[in-house]
Formats: C-alpha cells, sequence, structure tokens
C-alpha cells in the first residue's frame, strides 16, 4: 500500500492504495470488497468524513483528488486542486490540508477548497498571500487552524504561522499570528485546542504557543540530534492522538504530550513510531513487538513479539475491530 503513510480504516473496511488503485478489504482477510483505479498514479490517500481521499497525479502535481465511499467505493466528490508532488494530507477532522514546500492547500468535506497558503499558480489577486519567495517546514492542523514552519528571505531564523482553515475569503489567508522563532530546523510536531507545539532542535527545546503566539511554555527535550537532522517527509510529523494524550515519534522515541497543555508527560526509548488504542489500551510499536503501556507514565504493562522480517524502519499503527495493522514501508500487514 504504497500511497497509505498511515493505516487507512473506514467503517468496517481497510483501504490499501498502490499504483492508481484503491481497495477496500475486509480487515480479518485481507479479500477485496471493491477496488477503484485509474489509469494514473497515486500519491497519497487517507481518511476524513468518513470517506476516503485520493490524490492521483496527472501532468506536474498531485492535481487529482477523487472522494470514495468506504463501503461501496461510490465517488462522492471529485476536485483538481495544485497540491505538490510528494504531498500528504493532515486533517483536523473538518478540513483537509495537501502540504507542500511552496502551498498548502485546504480543502472541506465536499472538497471545495476553503483555503490556499503560500505561491498560488494562476494567480487571479495578487497581493492576498502575506509572504512570498518562502518555503514550508512541517504542518499540522487542530480545531480549525493549521500550524506551518515558514523559511522566509530576510528572516533571521524560522517563523511559525497559523492560519484559519476556513478564511473568509479563500483566496485570502486569516493569520492567527505568526512569529520568528529562536532558531533553524524547527518543526510544528503537534496542534491542541488553540496551542501549539514545536521543536527546536539547536536549543533542544520543546516550545508550546497560545493561541495568539505568546509563548507559554519550555520544555527542555532529550531526543538523539540524528532524528532532527531533517525534516520529516512530505512535511508531516508522525503524530497520533488518544483521549488522553498526543504521541510525536522523534525517528527513536515516543514523547507522549498531555493533550491539555502540550507538556510532555514521559518518553519511551527503542520504538519504532507512535502508539494507538487498541482494546482500550495504548499501544506502541517497539523493536521485536509491540508494548502495551499506561497512558498516564508510560509504565510497561506487557509486550507481545512480533516477527516483522528484518524490517527496521517507521512502523504505523492502525485498529479495525479486533485486527491491529501495521504499516512498514510500502507493506500493509494485519495482526491478530
Amino acid at each position: 500500500s504504497g500511497a497509505t503513510p498511515v493505516p487507512v480504516v473506514a467503517g468496517d473496511a481497510v483501504a490499501t492504495a498502490d499504483g492508481g488503485e484503491v481497495a477496500a478489504r475486509d480487515p480479518l482477510t485481507g479479500q477485496i470488497r471493491w477496488h477503484y483505479a485509474r489509469d494514473l498514479p497515486l500519491c497519497t490517500m487517507n481518511e476524513t468524513w468518513g470517506r476516503l481521499n485520493a490524490v492521483y497525479h496527472k501532468d506536474v502535481n498531485c492535481s487529482e483528488v477523487t472522494q470514495l465511499d468506504p463501503g461501496t467505493g461510490r465517488i462522492t466528490a471529485q476536485r483538481n486542486g495544485n497540491a505538490e508532488m510528494g504531498t500528504q494530507l493532515v486533517n483536523d477532522g473538518s478540513h483537509v490540508t495537501a502540504t507542500g514546500k511552496k502551498l498548502l492547500d485546504t480543502w472541506r468535506d465536499d472538497l471545495v477548497k476553503s483555503a490556499e497558503y503560500g505561491e498560488v499558480p494562476a494567480l487571479v489577486n495578487a497581493g492576498k498571500q502575506p509572504r512570498t519567495g518562502c518555503t514550508y517546514g512541517t504542518v499540522a492542523m487542530s480545531s480549525g487552524k493549521v500550524g506551518v514552519i515558514e523559511r522566509c528571505p530576510g528572516d533571521p531564523a524560522d517563523r511559525l504561522t497559523v492560519y484559519k482553515a476556513a478564511p473568509e475569503k479563500d483566496d485570502e489567508p486569516q493569520v492567527s499570528f505568526s512569529s520568528v522563532l529562536a532558531g533553524k530546523r524547527a518543526r510544528v510536531v503537534a496542534m491542541s485546542g488553540d496551542l501549539t507545539a514545536v521543536v527546536l532542535p539547536d536549543q533542544k527545546l520543546l516550545v508550546t504557543y497560545n493561541g495568539d503566539g505568546t509563548q507559554r511554555a519550555a520544555y527542555p527535550l532529550d531526543v538523539p540530534p540524528s532524528d532532527l537532522a531533517q525534516d520529516p517527509p512530505s512535511g508531516v510529523e508522525a503524530t497520533t492522538q488518544t483521549a488522553a494524550n498526543v504521541y510525536w515519534f522523534s525517528g527513536s522515541k515516543v514523547l507522549a504530550l498531555s493533550r491539555d497543555d502540550l507538556s510532555p508527560r514521559w518518553t519511551l526509548s527503542s520504538a519504532m513510531g507512535p502508539g494507538i488504542t487498541f482494546a482500550n489500551q495504548l499501544v506502541i510499536p517497539i523493536k521485536g513487538g509491540l508494548a502495551v503501556l499506561n497512558e498516564n507514565d508510560g509504565s510497561t504493562i506487557r509486550t507481545v513479539g512480533v516477527d516483522r522480517r528484518g524490517y527496521s524502519g517507521v512502523v504505523r499503527l492502525g485498529a479495525a475491530g479486533p485486527v491491529l495493522l501495521e504499516e512498514r514501508g510500502d507493506t500493509l500487514t494485519a495482526l491478530k
């Protein structure tokens, strides 16, 4: 499932996306229930609003979006956009943003564009974007807002900008705040409510910001420099959320951040990806298997061995009823 960065579960089906084909499968058997194919390669796919959003590559970019009903495979909406090659979709439950280095596109559930930020192709009205010539690092969303790290000419360091996912006019961003940070190579690792958490690798800090851009708190960050050497692929951090915490996978460790104020609660070393709730317990992929942990303090309840046959990359988890899913690179594996 090469076009899905994480396991995609919609309704009672697991969806895979590879080449030009989207397939809905029975979680227990992997048997295909329906498939939808185009003679275009897929860029990426996600699930939002109980629908599958499949993004296809045509001409120069990832411009064709097809939305599918996971139960039937019926097309529920389509759009042409300007998402860049290498794009990934982030969402806050109400809007989806396609990431990019120079343009961020946000749509609502009928795939109508609600916001665009950055270098807009075929520009009709000039002067609507706040800054020009910037490139973008990591992107996150929460509560109707998009957070992005900008690298702009003339700025002494990276910039954190938070703007509305649904401004009054789709071609005119409504910025909540935009602040130059204390360092470079910054990364937006999580947003929760009005709060945004940013990692500053050179300062070895995790800094949280309020909705108006004021700094709320700063915490020492104990993560190997190699984890933070470059931005994650497609500008999206490996994060998950449960009712209690946001889990951020740095590349070698999982940090549990409180949903309330994004303060670090505990850290797990030897992790291979962020955790999810499965059978009412927190499960995190670790080297050699899975760890079931207490969400409050990170203590281990038990571990389960999993033979990943030499795979040592990032593992992303998903759940479909009684089946635990592991996305290992381009391969989706179901565990029971």
